[in-house]
């Protein structure tokens, strides 16, 4: 390689320094996720599902330490209703705007086949509402009011025999699309040895019934070790409150009994700590991103598969979308031409079938016409015979008549002369 002359510099010629103002580093991207998270403000969906009376909306009071002043439902609803309210939630400086979800009316049907069609068809209409926003030309995903579920809290009744029919059957047609945390309810009213048993019974029938509940997530090292713990809780034994007791010199949320007092945010009592830190603290955004990433990509490919739009052709070619559309479009339009050629020559058809049946009925018409007016001609022919007939018949009696009448004058005159 040849050595290239390089000329020093002259000694008069002074270099320019520059002075840094900082630390200069793209290391100040998560903080600048973090401020514009918060400045945009965040939003969390929840699905409640269970029998009514199991402490739903308690649960939820006791979760977000906030009453959301929901009213209670009744047992005689003919079908299954969800109801859902938007709440504006502020904690420090973070924003929440929390979307509760409520299954009115669950489980009090005499026939419960259906009861969870309903639900189905709630979480179809938000993932579809979102769906149609994506496809619009003007899009605009920012301002729009996510309403997808994030998580869905399956309450199961606290019977200690197990899963009902209603639980597995519901629980199936959901787990493709929510994730799903079951909670026994009110578990206060079953001791801890009835409590463990319970809980691996339900275990073993989700299993047994091939029924995915959410897990919470065991890749991130940060949290991996608590996450692996709290998922051997599953399903989490919650008690709800609304009252306060107190408790030595605290004031807790609690519940008051004849033989003793319950205490909400005891682990010894209960699983309420562990839910509200696995649901709120750790994971829900793990849960928001599962949505969009899993259950909603899977509606996804669903609808537009229904639609006819395909990544590849016939030949596992990649196609593109636009090329999908144009291909959708000019079949759309050949079938609709050939409606239109269909319906032209139908119409045409029922032209030419009205104009010979009107032909037809013209032509017996015209047969018709023909007839009475040989009828006519006939009867007219008749009736000059009559009439000349008895015109004649009129003459002849006349000219009978005047012969017998001279016949009798002249009889008269013959008696007269003898006389």
């Amino acid at each position: 390689m040849a050595a290239i002359d390089v000329e020093p510099p002259k000694a008069e010629t002074a270099m320019r320094t520059l002075k840094l103002s900082g630390h200069v580093g793209f290391d100040s991207l998560p903080d600048q996720l973090v401020n514009k998270s918060v400045q945009n403000g965040f939003v969390f969906n929840i699905l409640c599902i269970g029998e009514t009376g199991l402490g739903k909306s308690t649960l939820m009071d006791s979760l977000f330490n906030t009453n959301f002043e929901s009213s209670p439902s009744p047992h005689n609803l003919p079908t299954v209703k969800l109801k859902a309210h938007t709440y504006e939630l502020q904690e420090s400086s973070v924003r929440l705007k929390l979307t509760i979800c409520d299954t009115v009316g669950y489980g009090d049907q005499v026939n419960k086949e259906d009861s969870f069609k309903a639900v189905v068809d709630y979480i179809d209409a938000q993932f579809e509402a979102y769906l149609q926003e994506e496809l619009k030309i003007k899009r605009s995903l920012s301002a729009y009011h996510d309403s997808r579920l994030h998580v869905c809290l399956y309450f199961i009744c606290p019977t200690g025999h197990g899963l009902k029919s209603i639980d597995l059957v519901c629980m199936k047609k959901l787990d493709t699309k929510v994730n799903i945390i079951p909670i026994i309810a009110k578990a206060d009213t079953i001791s801890k040895t009835e409590l463990q048993k319970f809980k691996s019974k339900i275990m073993q029938e989700l299993q047994a019934n091939g029924v995915e509940i959410y897990q919470f997530p065991v890749d991130d090292e940060s949290v991996s070790e608590v996450n692996s713990t709290m998922n051997s809780h599953i399903p989490f034994a919650v008690v709800g409150s609304t009252d306060f007791v107190k408790i030595g010199n605290k004031t807790l949320r609690a519940r008051q009994y004849p033989w003793g007092t319950v205490q909400v945010e005891n682990e010894s009592h209960c699983d309420f700590v562990k839910l509200r830190e696995m649901l709120i603290r750790t994971n829900m955004e793990d849960m928001r991103e599962k949505t969009h990433a899993r259950h909603y990509e899977l509606y996804r490919r669903r609808r537009l598969t229904q639609m006819g739009f395909t990544d590849v052709d016939a030949d596992n070619k990649p196609v593109s979308f636009q090329q999908t559309f144009e291909q959708k479009r000019s079949a759309h339009l050949a079938e609709l031409q050939q409606k239109e050629d269909e319906m032209r020559q139908m119409f045409i058809q029922r032209v030419k079938d009205k104009e010979a049946e009107l032909k037809e009925a013209e032509k017996e018409l015209h047969a018709k016409f023909d007839k009475l007016k040989k009828d006519h001609t006939e009867e007219k022919k008749r009736l000059e015979e009559l009439r000349k007939k008895i015109e004649d018949d009129t003459i002849e009696f006349n000219r009978r008549k005047q012969q017998t009448t001279q016949s009798h004058h002249t009889l008269t005159l013959g008696k007269s002369k003898k006389k």
